[in-house]
């Protein structure tokens, strides 16, 4: 049974909502958030706050919306299936271009998820859509363009955008990257309702700041509403330190309320934080100085040497703290944005779950899986083409893919010894590809040295 905990941050709006799970998870956090002289009290842990995800910073009239959108659907007692994908990319076709079957009261928020390579982007879009249809490995660039997932429910669409990890061109350049990767998140967030902004608080480095390019895009687009989600705190072992990292990651500042985080013990010993320098080879370093890194930049060079002295982002609406893997934890943020839509005519049918083929879906669940088992480079360099895809004698779906390697060494680790590596490919990507289609797909993968 979950309970929730609101303890109040500042005299006029900002709460803390934090819902303990009964688990081993329940840590302390040893420091007060204070606004003036309001603050929270200790709620029974010896070293102040009680923390345990999944918990958001928020304002208690926006909550007390959430919480009644909570209330509705536990009142209703029905679990709905999420939509599936079509195996065939014709019946995708006419689905996406079928009229959405929206009722008179529709709602709709268009969300652009944004954040540093490998932070949980395409995580949290399968949670929020109940169907893994995104590609996710612990690799960088596991997502190469921009993605459309489609989550609807009652009389609200909530369409997911999921983009590529934020990089520069001088990244993209040494590691050769498809060009999508630089434009797709940039065009991605204009057309956005609301931006949510993911950071890995498991990343002490990420952690410290937010990324440069994201700050970037945050900066050229003020008007658009944004959020911060901290994601992986389940691997964060220093919970104590979450509402300083907030604090830190916000300049203390969230939904124009200031946030103060006051330690309770601080030793002597402790250092302070280093200004923020940059990261930047010299040469990319003058290029982000001068604009040159973000396509048809709009930001002045002394608005850029602003934000390089940056370590946060002052204008964030609301903070979540979460890990993208916890159902329960994903929910929270999924009742936020119902709550967020605004009156307006849906984009889709209630049926669509993606806007990506069903080809496109198993190339990038079998590239998940390279990326996953082999090691190094070797999966960037690995291209791929389907041969079959047809209906079997008994229903299933029977797909036959060719796998061509640069190199015959890279092959070899492609098949693995006895051809166990690329079986084991085979079967863990069919598993995957039978639960977005909803049918027993047969995958056959065969490797090829490319000449």
């Amino acid at each position: 049974m979950a309970l929730r905990v609101f303890g109040r941050l500042l005299r006029d709006g900002a709460v803390i909502s934090t819902r303990l799970i009964g688990s081993a998870r329940q840590e302390s956090a040893s420091c007060l958030l204070a606004s003036g002289s309001a603050a929270a009290r200790s709620r029974g842990g010896r070293h102040g706050f009680i923390f345990t995800p999944a918990c958001f910073i928020t304002s208690e009239a926006f909550l007390g919306g959430v919480m009644k959108s909570t209330a509705a659907e536990t009142d209703d007692g029905v679990y709905h299936l999420p939509a599936s994908v079509p195996p065939e990319s014709s019946e995708q076709v006419s689905l996406l271009h079928r009229h959405p079957d929206q009722p008179p009261d529709s709602k709709v928020l268009k969300v652009a998820i944004i954040g540093a390579p490998n932070a949980g982007k395409s995580t949290l879009s399968n949670q929020l859509l109940g169907r893994k249809v995104f590609a996710v490995s612990k690799k960088v660039h596991t997502t190469r363009s921009r993605s459309l997932g489609v989550l609807t429910e009652d009389n609200t669409q909530i369409i997911l955008l999921d983009t590529p990890g934020l990089t520069t061109p001088f990244k993209a350049k040494r590691h050769q990257l498809e060009k999508s990767l630089l434009v797709d998140p940039w065009n991605t967030v204009k057309e956005a309702d609301l931006m949510v902004v993911m950071v890995d608080v498991s990343d002490r480095w990420m952690c410290s700041a937010l990324d440069f390019e994201v700050l970037k895009c945050l900066a050229e687009h003020p008007h658009i509403p944004a959020i911060l989600v901290l994601n992986k705190v389940d691997l964060f072992k220093a919970k104590s330190r979450l509402l300083d990292i907030t604090a830190q990651l916000t300049c203390g500042v969230v939904n124009g309320q200031r946030v103060r985080v006051r330690p309770v013990i601080k030793p002597p010993w402790a250092k302070k934080e280093p200004e923020r320098s940059s990261e930047l080879p010299p040469d990319e370093d003058t290029a982000a100085l001068e604009g040159g890194e973000t396509p048809n930049s709009v930001l002045s060079k002394e608005k850029l040497k602003q934000l390089r002295s940056q370590r946060g982002w002052p204008h964030f609406k609301d903070v979540f703290m979460l890990s993208s893997v916890d159902r329960e934890d994903v929910e929270t943020l999924k009742s936020y944005f119902l709550v967020e839509a605004k009156p307006g005519p849906w984009k889709y049918h209630s049926e669509v779950l993606t806007d990506q083929s069903p080809e496109d879906i198993c190339t990038n669940i079998i590239r998940e899986k390279l990326l996953e088992y082999l090691p190094q480079e070797v999966p960037y360099s690995v291209t791929q083409s389907i041969e079959l895809w047809q209906d079997g004698e008994n229903g299933e779906l029977d797909i036959s893919v060719k796998l061509y390697t640069k190199k015959e060494s890279h092959m070899s680790m492609v098949i693995g010894t006895a051809g166990k590596m690329v079986a084991r490919i085979a079967r863990e990507a069919g598993d995957d590809l039978s639960r977005v289609y909803l049918r027993d797909v047969r995958l056959k993968i065969a490797a090829k040295l490319k000449k």
